[in-house]
């Protein structure tokens, strides 16, 4: 995790946007803004998005974890997006059935393992209504990062046991 860029920059508050699409587009050019990802990631995104559906109907808020292949990526990041309002999104696994987003983990992986570790990271703490709540509470970037870092870590060394 340690070279993982995750920082005020690539934390969105009030994301405004009315379809999954033009939420994608918003976080993922903001990616490219900061040399993060190439062009590329932002119609990979699209499509994978499309073809694989994100949206996770989580307690308390749902949330979406967008993601696409490596080769798009120059630096291995996850960027976190609150929405202002919620935006439909279709189910993992049932894309004919769409879920209220009101946040999204966009991951730009370097290397198939380590997008995979992260998802796993990511899916604890999803399971966790609080944590998800405080997020989207939260108007300071520097409260959203500390808050994920901490739990990123604890469960890295939790070995994924409860």
């Amino acid at each position: 995790m340690s070279d993982l860029v995750f920082d005020e920059s690539v934390i969105l508050l009030d994301v405004e946007g009315e379809t999954d699409t033009q939420v994608l587009e918003i976080i993922a050019k903001n990616l490219v803004n900061h040399g993060l990802v190439k062009e590329s990631f932002i119609s990979a995104i699209m499509t994978r998005e499309e073809e694989y559906a994100t949206g996770l109907p989580t307690a308390g808020v749902s949330v979406a974890i967008p993601h696409t292949d490596v080769e798009h990526v120059i630096k291995k990041t996850i960027s976190v997006a609150v929405l202002k309002q919620p935006v439909d999104f279709k189910i993992m696994g049932d894309d004919s059935e769409t879920i209220p987003v009101q946040l999204v983990f966009m991951l730009a992986m370097d290397e198939a393992d380590s997008q995979l570790v992260l998802l796993q990271r990511l899916m604890q703490i999803f399971q966790e209504e609080d944590t998800l709540k405080y997020i989207i509470r939260q108007t300071n970037k520097i409260n959203i990062k500390n808050l994920l870092e901490k739990k990123l870590v604890s469960i890295a060394f939790e070995g994924g046991e409860k």
